[in-house]
């Protein structure tokens, strides 16, 4: 956790949901990272992102911008008519566009990070990989965030180590540091059964990354998965989702259940009381600035 050093950074909310059901952004394959080659797609994305630098100011942390590019990697950019180069182009604008934020901001410090999603389903743990072959898939995109000089990788929505592990692997192959972050079904465990200790222990015997952190599952269900004696010190980030629906149900959902932000956030306290490395909060999907400023107490 030395990139994070000992302060506290503000990182932004769900934004594939915030587009979606806020601004009536049609997003195919929940996949934002188009926008960032459409002149009013990088408008609605710096407007989006303007939002936490402004909570950073008054909550006087640090900000780490995270670039809109969950979904692009390989299968998920096939989906979409990307192709290898494509894909390599518009990482690269993604995260030069975060950077264009930060300059924006000389009065915050500011990280860069290239955002990593899964190469499945985040909510569904699906056929496996061996970590060797995740490292091939993931490699290209770590690749592409690195040549555009971000400061680190964040993988999220993980359902298993195995991904984990690769992804690790290939971010050390092309020389960029990198946060891991797993996601929970409402018992605590990750989608692929394996309870939240075991997948970081698993993890870190094989290399480990920079930090973890727990995504896209509500503090509700994320308690559970910290009961016990654990590695909780490497668990340097929490981003929430704002419902208390399991994956399945959210899979399902039509409209937005942004629940209530100021239990959001009471709740995210509860948790933060077991994470003593702690330095990184924002949300998951159905949270917006709303939510990460509850979160902040701002």
């Amino acid at each position: 956790m030395e990139l994070l050093a000992e302060r506290r950074w503000v990182t932004d909310g769900g934004l594939e949901t915030d587009l979606i059901f806020h601004h009536g952004v049609d997003l195919p394959e929940f996949a934002a990272f188009p926008l960032v080659e459409d002149e009013g797609g990088r408008a609605l994305l710096t407007d989006y992102y303007e939002a936490y630098a402004a909570i950073a100011a008054r909550a006087g942390a640090g900000l780490l911008l995270e670039s809109p590019t969950w979904r692009a990697n390989p299968d998920w950019g096939a989906r979409l008519g990307y192709d290898a180069a494509d894909l390599d182009r518009v990482n690269r604008a993604a995260v030069a566009l975060m950077h264009e934020r930060r300059e924006a901001h000389p009065e915050l410090e500011v990280l860069v990070g290239g955002i990593v999603g899964p190469r499945g389903d985040g909510y569904v743990a699906g056929d496996r990989l061996d970590p060797a072959a995740y490292a091939e898939h993931h490699r290209p995109q770590l690749a592409s965030v690195r040549a555009a000089d971000a400061d680190l990788a964040t993988a999220l929505t993980l359902t298993g180590a195995d991904e984990a592990m690769g992804i690790v692997a290939a971010a050390r192959d092309v020389g960029i540091p990198v946060a891991i972050g797993f996601t929970v079904e409402t018992d605590g465990r990750l989608p692929d059964g394996t309870a939240l200790a075991q997948a970081v222990a698993t993890v870190d015997a094989a290399g480990g990354p920079d930090w973890y952190l727990v995504n896209c599952a509500h503090p509700s269900h994320v308690a559970p998965a910290l009961e016990g004696d654990g590695p909780w010190h490497r668990v340097a980030g929490l981003r929430p989702n704002a419902s208390r629906a399991s994956h399945a149900e959210l899979d399902q959902a039509e409209e937005l259940d942004d629940g209530d932000p100021e239990q959001l956030s009471r709740d995210c306290q509860d948790l933060a009381g077991r994470l003593p490395g702690l330095r990184v909060l924002g949300g998951c999907c159905g949270t917006d600035a709303r939510h990460v400023a509850a979160l902040w107490g701002v």
